[in-house]
């Protein structure tokens, strides 16, 4: 969890929120770009150089041939003020510097000037042949290699021997490493509110953060995920990040599938939201859990919670009727954001779950 801030991320309808006023506009304006292919290549190693020293009163000195530079990195560093891959969407190719060749009296070459990709937090790079993960940023500052340099080629100084004190050799530059690398960005966070489309996700949001989501009758209003933070008790808060719903199917790329999926995985914290109209609660849930399964079976060893949303059209009569349908094992609050029914205990509910000691295998 990021000390101080626990994260809840909404899937479901949509909200700007106040953790970026940039983030949200990236939003409204569907220019939140959470998946792009790169083409890298870092840059060749310089060769050594052969050179023999001449003086004045030595024609014949010796072997003073410097080592090649480095070819330059392509590197990753995590920055907090970037919210999404937008900045990359037009920067596809990524060709770094080549070192430079040693000179004389033993001069190392320049080194290529490495290039920095500036990426949000909770960005993972992958070969796009091989599907491995080769760097993952989650913190501001951090970097991470991508794509070495060549290594520069020894010098023919290196070579001199008491046997072969006049080499005229010396070692060609490494050359760089090229491919198309796939940048995707999980959203981070540590709570993920999980529903079906029109669930009153937005509502929620507006209800405990200063956000002004955009909230309509039809599903799908959010499209892309965004960002908030609640308030919490003595000057505490977490952040709630909105992303689209869940649909039947969803795991298998239906509605917006994956797309939303893959921004779960890194939540500890699972809160469904199941809204007191829907016919069947139970199976509600029970559809949730399976597409989250179906994409990941590993989304099962988080931690669940339930909000039974739109609570303020019921009696305590309805209440103990929809709580019999709930599993025992997994806590439960029924809250309405619009009348704020419960959502005091819905915050005290993520927090503690947030802070609880880990469990142990």
């Amino acid at each position: 969890m990021i000390p101080g801030a626990a994260l809840l991320i909404i899937v479901g309808l949509s909200h700007p929120t106040p953790q970026s006023i940039t983030f949200a506009a990236f939003m409204e304006n569907k220019n939140f770009i959470d998946y792009i292919r790169i083409y890298c290549r870092s840059g060749h190693g310089g060769a050594g150089s052969k050179h023999f020293m001449r003086t004045k009163y030595n024609a014949m000195a010796g072997p003073d041939g410097g080592d090649g530079g480095r070819g330059a990195h392509i590197i990753l560093r995590g920055s907090t003020q970037l919210w999404t891959l937008l900045h990359l969407r037009y920067y596809k190719n990524v060709l770094a510097e080549n070192g430079e060749s040693g000179n004389k009296n033993n001069q190392t070459g320049r080194f290529g000037k490495d290039i920095i990709i500036e990426v949000p937090l909770g960005t993972i790079a992958r070969d796009e042949v091989t599907g491995e993960k080769e760097a993952e940023i989650l913190e501001d500052g951090q970097e991470v290699i991508l794509v070495k340099g060549g290594r520069g080629g020894l010098g023919n100084s290196n070579f001199k021997t008491a046997t072969n004190q006049a080499p005229e050799y010396a070692q060609p530059g490494e050359p760089g490493i090229e491919g198309w690398k796939v940048l995707e960005l999980k959203v981070l966070a540590d709570v993920g509110l999980v529903g079906f489309p029109n669930a009153g996700k937005s509502t929620l949001l507006s209800a405990v953060t200063a956000a002004t989501p955009k909230i309509a009758d039809y599903a799908f209003t959010t499209l892309t995920p965004q960002l908030g933070m609640v308030e919490y008790r003595d000057g505490k808060s977490f952040c709630i990040a909105d992303l689209p719903g869940i649909i039947e199917g969803a795991s298998e790329g239906k509605g917006l599938g994956h797309r939303f999926l893959r921004h779960i995985e890194r939540n500890s914290v699972l809160l469904f939201l199941i809204p007191a109209d829907c016919a069947d609660h139970k199976k509600e849930f029970e559809i949730l859990v399976s597409e989250l399964e179906q994409y990941n079976p590993e989304m099962l060893q988080k931690d669940f919670l339930i909000a039974v949303s739109k609570s303020d059209m019921l009696d305590d009569e309805l209440k103990a009727s929809i709580a019999k349908e709930l599993p025992a094992n997994i806590p439960h609050v029924f809250i309405s954001s619009v009348t704020g029914q419960g959502l005091p205990e819905l915050k005290d509910l993520l927090w503690k779950t947030l802070n609880a000691p880990l469990k142990e295998n």
